[in-house]
């Protein structure tokens, strides 16, 4: 409609105004709906025509929490607002942003006429809801929630009659208002097509919300997609289907000893061993998955790294042609140290788990003390049973290898052909029955760590010419195979046998013996410290009682000297079953006694003087037998025991030591 018709229908308006305000008459035939409507509203609310209510105004801080509140509309809405204001190109305009509750948050426009205009709500923080000042554009937008302009004499208060406004709702992406987008100025100012541009206007900030809302979830989803990569621990890397490098976590960069930007748009092959190279690149344009296979990295200085790999194609869904592939990798040794943690080659003991308080436990234990705070090779040796194993966990925990695999074999537990394999691993094809993609030996999972060898007396002799390789190289090759992979191992080895009487008979080599045996350690046998007898009597005691939820009454001293007679040629391992069948037998409401021993424990001859017989005896096993019976009959006091058997405390003692009776004064 043209300026000079918009003008002209002001005119009815006006008439419409006054019939209204001053006798309550409502010519809706003059008016439109959505006006007459507004006026009823206002009437109800109590607007005064005349002189409207400014209503409440936001103070500083209010409006300060208004603006972080609509940052995101404020952001959007300004430069649209300036682009409005000069489109319009003419002054007497202001252009007006507020929010879902009336209030004025942005203006841009004539800055005399805003000056000037200020006390007629025209200024940030005024209200302009309907109920505060009568019929209006925005008001009467926020209500109907359509676009709309309000000429002069459509406004319910007369002061703002020579006003027009376009408004026009904004509304964010679930349809709901959140503000609305004006342009004011005097009536005579008006143009036609003001309101369009205002709802133009609208629209496009509505768009721009929307496109900036899908902007920062597109940037949110990137943080997290970026935060998910970065947190994996694991090598992850990302190529095209040509096999270009297009993205690479940091994880991988440190495995790799390589800067995101230096290998960024490079081809795998930079990264890739040799030999492994063609493979992946056929796996990636074949568009199969590759799962749990070890293919050999190099890093930035050419070192070669072995590493499990799975590899999971990039597929068109429409096409399904193969768009590249993510790698996801972790070094062998680190997927070896968590598979033996979940098989349990970890170390349990320490030094305080080794029970004994004798001359010769202790010095065992010293020994291996200073053998912990050293890298060197240690060579236990004693009988089966002396707790070898214990030593050797106890000397690991004590290292600063702790914290890295303890790796266990018997080398006298598996066939003779097999221990090759065991220590070092082999490579797919190695021999019949060997498995697909090769297996990782010992020496590899011990990366870092320790590797016991027990028995290792058993060792064939062409796999100990191979030990005594690794042992000086510290370089392994898998059988069958040419790679030479370096390992950080500490080697503890263990053996019942006399190894210096097998070098002799030549089932040992000689050179191998020199270089194993740098700190040897002799773990005692229960006949060398009987002293320890009872102390694992009663920790055997306990451990049995509270596993086997049964409650012995005691022990009597009867069954520790019966005990500690015999000569236990199965050690502390023979001590700990023999414990276990006795406590299984035994009665809760009486004393262990020397009674509750196994039969073949009573026949000992040692145990034959606990129980005197009738035999012809020796002068020198009579005195024996009177020594243990009178020591027997007084509990153990020695004074008493010397004047009893006429002789001095100090020639007891003697005596004691040379029968070996210590164990009875126990």
């Amino acid at each position: 409609m043209p300026a000079k018709k918009l003008l002209s229908k002001n005119e009815g308006f006006m008439k419409a105004w006054e019939l209204y305000t001053s006798e309550g008459i409502l010519k809706r035939e003059l008016l439109r709906d959505i006006i007459a409507d507004s006026w009823l509203r206002c009437e109800r609310k109590g607007v005064d025509p005349y002189k409207p209510n400014k209503g409440k105004e936001l103070t500083k801080k209010e409006l300060k929490e208004k603006y972080e509140k609509y940052n995101f509309l404020l952001t959007t809405a300004k430069p649209f607002m300036n682009t409005l204001y000069k489109i319009v190109g003419n002054t007497g305009l202001i252009v007006r942003l507020t929010d879902s509750e009336g209030y004025v948050l942005e203006l841009s426009g004539d800055k005399k006429l805003i000056k000037h205009q200020a006390h007629h709500n025209m200024h940030k923080g005024c209200n302009v809801r309907e109920e505060i000042i009568g019929t209006n554009a925005i008001g009467t937008a926020l209500i109907t929630k359509k676009p709309i302009q309000v000429l002069g004499g459509e406004h319910y208060c007369k002061e703002y009659h020579d006003w027009t406004t376009s408004a026009c709702p904004i509304k964010d992406k679930k349809g709901k208002t959140i503000g609305v987008l004006s342009m004011s100025g005097p009536c005579k100012k008006v143009h036609p097509h003001t309101l369009g541009m205002v709802h133009a206007s609208a629209e496009a900030i509505e768009n721009e919300m929307k496109l900036g809302f899908m902007n920062r979830r597109l940037k949110m989803a990137n943080q997290h997609y970026h935060a998910i990569v970065e947190s994996i621990t694991e090598g992850l890397v990302s190529v095209d289907k040509k096999g270009i490098i297009r993205g690479i976590n940091q994880f991988a960069c440190r495995i790799l000893n390589y800067e995101e930007e230096e290998i960024q748009e490079k081809n795998i092959k930079c990264i890739l061993h040799k030999e492994h190279s063609d493979k992946i690149m056929n796996v990636i344009r074949n568009g199969k998955k590759y799962e749990e296979e070890e293919v050999y990295f190099k890093t930035k200085k050419g070192r070669k790294i072995t590493c499990i790999i799975n590899i999971t194609p990039i597929k068109d869904k429409c096409n399904d042609n193969v768009e590249g592939a993510v790698f996801t990798f972790r070094e062998a040794k680190v997927v070896h140290n968590l598979v033996n943690k979940i098989v349990g080659a970890e170390a349990r003991f320490n030094f305080d788990d080794i029970l004994g308080e004798s001359i010769e436990i202790n010095k065992a234990k010293k020994i291996a003390a200073q053998a912990a705070k050293t890298n060197t090779t240690v060579l236990l040796l004693g009988e089966s049973g002396t707790g070898k194993e214990m030593f050797a966990q106890a000397i690991h925990n004590e290292s600063k290898r702790k914290s890295k695999p303890f790796v266990f074999l018997n080398c006298g537990a598996i066939p003779r052909e097999l221990v090759a394999s065991e220590l070092f691993g082999y490579v797919e094809g190695a021999f019949t029955g060997a498995k697909r993609g090769g297996h990782p030996g010992k020496f590899e999972l011990a990366d870092g760590g320790t590797i016991f060898l027990d028995e290792i007396g058993d060792m064939p002799l062409d796999t100990q010419s191979n030990l005594l390789r690794v042992l000086e190289t510290k370089e392994i090759v898998r059988i069958g195979g040419h790679d030479v992979i370096p390992v950080d191992v500490r080697v503890i080895a263990a053996t019942h046998k006399d190894i210096k009487e097998e070098v002799d008979k030549g089932n040992f080599r000689s050179d191998l013996f020199y270089r194993l045996n740098v700190m040897p350690i002799h773990t005692p046998s229960l006949r060398e410290r009987k002293e320890d007898i009872k102390i694992l009597i009663d920790y055997f005691l306990e451990k049995f009682q509270i596993k086997m939820g049964k409650k012995v009454k005691g022990i009597d001293k009867s069954f520790y000297r019966g005990m500690m007679s015999y000569d236990w040629p199965g050690n502390v391992r023979e001590l700990q079953n023999v414990m276990q069948l006795v406590i299984n037998l035994a009665n809760e409401n009486k004393p262990l006694n020397y009674e509750h021993l196994p039969k073949h424990m009573k026949s000992n001859p040692n145990a034959k003087d606990l129980n005197i017989t009738d035999d012809l005896l020796s002068l020198d096993e009579i005195e024996k037998i009177s020594i243990l019976k009178t020591i027997q009959k007084v509990d153990g006091n020695m004074a008493l025991a010397a004047k009893i058997l006429g002789i001095g405390r100090s020639t007891l003692y003697r005596k004691i030591d040379k029968y070996d009776l210590r164990y009875v004064l126990k």
